[in-house]
């Protein structure tokens, strides 16, 4: 959770501190910045772990995270895997390492072009379906064939995704990807981390070529969150049952509609926002930030 200057106080909650570089020295200046001699950390993962029964984070805690790039949050009692029902999850830079678009522009020589209205969407700048419109319509003439090239040379899972989708198999917790890109590409990574739903924009190709134009509605940030409230109802949960994962301007709504928000490797804007930030981990790191404890299935460190 993104932290103010002021001491942010809570109550029922868990800290969670996560990354790569996290060994006993860092455990130790923790300790000592929460004042928690008493307590004991308890390790949830390979660079995870948690303290419970935490209700402050003071600003030299988050200023020492950030400084060892160390993802740390107060996470509320209530926000447990066994808790949630409900998974949605943007695609590009999110579920994927790409963005699909700038790929595919990459074909035609226009990446840098393509590329610039992406950024500016994703902070905000520019409405997400005119900067959608734009970048399509420079594409117009390209050979379809290049969407497939797109996925057998570029486009790769990010690092935990499949350990998140696992985890999310294991606690019965239906997983949805929203996403404002293609249809073409959503399918695909629905298939290979076995989703349940996936909603994309459909490129619409004439005589094998990209004409620049969609088909259908597009899928803005209010579609992403539409899309997640219409599949929360249809499976009869309730909002704090849901979770949505997103990196850019356009998973706002979508994020909000939700019981609870993640901002993942995400522009300043959704970091801002969202309930949760992860910054340095990968996507397993989403396994650890809503683990429970469980002290007979996890180390304990003093």
């Amino acid at each position: 959770m993104k932290p103010s200057v002021h001491l942010i106080v809570f109550l029922h909650m868990r800290l969670v501190i996560q990354g790569p570089g996290i060994g006993f020295q860092q455990l130790a200046h923790i300790h000592q910045l929460l004042g928690a001699s008493h307590q004991q950390f308890i390790q949830v993962g390979e660079h995870a772990y948690q303290l419970a029964g935490q209700s402050e984070m003071p600003p030299t805690l988050c200023a020492f995270c950030q400084e060892q790039h160390i993802d740390v949050a107060l996470v509320d009692d209530q926000h447990q895997l066994n808790n949630l029902g409900l998974a949605v999850m943007d695609m590009d830079s999110t579920l994927i390492t790409i963005e699909c678009i700038d790929e595919i522009a990459d074909m035609q020589g226009l990446k840098p072009q393509v590329a610039a209205i992406t950024e500016s969407a994703m902070r905000g700048e520019i409405e997400f379906a005119e900067s959608l419109r734009r970048r399509v319509a420079l594409l117009q003439g390209l050979e379809a064939s290049a969407l497939q090239r797109v996925i057998d040379e570029r486009l790769q899972l990010t690092p935990g995704a499949q350990a998140w989708i696992s985890a999310c198999k294991r606690h019965n917790i239906k997983t949805m990807l929203v996403s404002g890109g293609f249809d073409f590409f959503a399918d695909r990574v629905k298939a290979m981390l076995d989703l349940d739903v996936a909603k994309a924009n459909s490129l619409e190709i004439i005589d094998g070529r990209l004409t620049g134009r969609l088909l259908g509605p597009i899928v803005d940030a209010q579609a992403k969150a539409d899309y997640l409230e219409r599949f929360r109802q249809e499976l009869g949960l309730r909002q704090d049952q849901v979770v949505a994962i997103g990196d850019g301007a356009n998973d706002l709504k979508m994020m909000s509609a939700a019981g609870c928000g993640i901002a993942y490797h995400a522009k300043p804007v959704v970091q801002q926002q969202a309930t949760y930030a992860l910054n340095h981990v990968d996507l397993e790191g989403l396994v650890y930030l809503f683990a429970p404890l469980s002290v007979s299935s996890v180390q304990t460190c003093h």
